[in-house]
């Protein structure tokens, strides 16, 4: 199966079902309406879930308080990087929200989020590391 989301292409030959999952077209049948959050796709396998977030960033700068050059600063770059966390968390549980109220989540599939990003390594770290404390991993 094969979708394009976002100027990108997933190409996942063995999946069961693959949908743009946060749909804005009313006449759509993924499209929810409801105030919440969703992930960009969501991919169902034999064995599994796959949640997929596409984050692109013009100015990756202002979420890294490495980058900081005072306090002042690093506070601003921190505050930012929490809201993305918390934007992230809150698109992995709203999407299994709606996917268990819609009765299309087998509870002995693990669920797999993956946020494709284009952080460099250390930001990655970070944010997969916060994501983690604030999520069932291993659930």
């Amino acid at each position: 199966m094969k979708l394009e989301v976002d100027g990108y292409v997933f190409n996942f030959p063995t999946a069961i079902a693959l949908f743009k999952f946060d749909e804005t077209d009313k006449t759509k049948p993924m499209f929810h309406g409801a105030p919440m959050k969703g992930v960009d796709l969501v991919a169902e396998f034999a064995d599994k879930y796959l949640y997929v977030e596409i984050k692109d960033y013009d100015d990756v700068s202002e979420l890294d308080k490495r980058t900081a050059p005072d306090e002042a600063n690093q506070q601003a770059k921190n505050k930012h990087f929490k809201w993305l966390k918390n934007y992230l968390k809150y698109k992995f549980r709203d999407s299994y929200l709606y996917r268990h109220a819609e009765d299309k989540v087998e509870l002995e599939k693990p669920i797999h989020y993956i946020c494709l990003t284009n952080f460099d390594n250390g930001l990655n770290t970070l944010m997969k590391k916060e994501l983690a404390s604030e999520l069932p991993v291993g659930k």
